[in-house]
């Protein structure tokens, strides 16, 4: 048996519990019994956690005929987390707690056609900026109590600046959403539609280098999917990102599914037309080509409709009864996306005799939606909610 997995696996059943329970706290004994622990285990687990300053007293319960119940909670400010999006012409980047919330927020112009290097100074810059803003808020008295042992480890090195502040500051790490293909384990590119020289680029090792924090690496498409499993809206589902490329994420059973390759979700090279115009992935009628195409010319109805056609065939693949739509195109007209893909999608469950109905919304979370999703890469695992977001090298 593990038993220092196991203990890791069973704190953060504990701290999941706490960080659903909200500012109101709960008991030991609740603890115990919705997760299937011990209370002297329970006792064990949260002692360590109030020792890392992860978990501090919430007040008493009043007594029913025993003890009064000493209520526990999470305390948000004991660690923080910095996500960031990257588009191919905008960077959008957040600072949350541990409960998610967003404390900090930095957006700045790119240019993928810049090159690499001129990318990741934005990135870094972005990131030095809200390490700064955590930094701020615990000299100002933010709401921690002891300091916050990091659950993931960056691999050995000398330290950085930036390093030592973001310890200080209790910031566990950078999550990083950007256009596919990539390799999420192993953090590095593969050729993002017309820009060829990102092929093969380390981009987690790099960034992790130049900060001296842990980085997690996922497209764009699956950490938006990741925040929106995460908060709740649906078992299984499909969100369709269309911003200046067009992506999927998905999530099957509760979970992101990546595919082997992280491969899953490269939605927008799904051919629609045979004969259609020329895509940058060098095929012809890519459902992406014909969305930009028409948002191009201002026709969105005929956008819509070409990215109801490919959400048809997507729904009919893995029988789910969600599609959640995103990115700035669909948020400059979200009724008129929301309508459009939504007859398309219908009309083809009633022609296939379809039972139910598919439902076609907006995500929730807004433009900040991918950044707050970048930010769960780095603290689900820490709440048991996710697979590994980070590589080997953590202890």
């Amino acid at each position: 048996m593990n038993l220092p997995g196991l203990r890791g696996h069973n704190a953060a059943l504990v701290l999941d519990l706490l960080r659903g329970a909200g500012g109101g706290g709960v008991g030991r004994l609740e603890l115990a019994e919705r997760t299937g622990l011990t209370p002297q285990a329970v006792s064990k687990i949260v002692a360590r956690l109030r020792g890392e300053g992860l978990v501090a007293e919430a007040g008493r319960r009043a007594s029913t005929g025993g003890k009064p119940q000493t209520l526990l909670r999470l305390v948000p400010g004991a660690g923080y987390a910095v996500g960031v999006q990257l588009e191919r012409d905008a960077l959008v980047a957040v600072l949350v707690d541990l409960t998610g919330v967003v404390i900090g927020e930095r957006r700045a112009a790119v240019d993928f056609s810049d090159g690499v290097d001129s990318v990741v100074e934005v990135a870094v810059g972005a990131v030095s900026a809200l390490v700064g803003t955590a930094s701020a808020g615990v000299e100002a008295g933010a709401p921690r109590t002891g300091g916050c042992a990091h659950p993931f480890r960056p691999a050995e090195r000398l330290p950085t600046a930036l390093e030592g502040s973001a310890a200080a500051a209790g910031v566990l790490g950078v999550g990083l959403a950007l256009p596919g293909p990539l390799d999420h384990a192993s953090g590095v590119l593969h050729r993002v539609t017309g820009f060829p020289e990102w092929d093969g680029y380390p981009l987690r090792e790099v960034l992790a280098e130049r900060l001296g924090l842990p980085v997690a690496v996922d497209k764009d498409t699956n950490a938006a999917a990741l925040g929106l499993a995460l908060a709740g809206v649906a078992e299984s589902f499909a969100y369709l990102h269309l911003g200046t490329g067009l992506g999927a994420g998905l999530v099957l059973g509760g979970g992101v599914y990546r595919g082997a390759r992280t491969g899953a979700g490269e939605f927008g090279h799904q051919v629609v037309r045979m004969d259609g115009p020329l895509c940058e992935c060098g095929a012809r009628g890519c459902v992406e080509a014909l969305c930009l195409a028409a948002v191009a010319r201002g026709d969105l109805d005929e956008a819509a409709r070409a990215l109801g056609t490919a959400a048809g065939n997507l729904v009919a693949l893995l029988d789910i009864d969600l599609v959640l739509l995103g990115g700035r195109t669909v948020g400059a007209a979200e009724e008129l996306f929301v309508r459009g893909v939504g007859a398309v999608v219908a009309e083809r469950a009633r022609r296939e005799g379809a039972g139910a109905a598919v439902g076609v919304r907006v995500a929730p979370g807004g433009e900040r939606g991918v950044a707050e999703g970048a930010a769960q890469l780095v603290l689900a695992p820490l709440f048991g909610r996710a697979s590994a977001a980070f590589p080997a090298n953590r202890t």
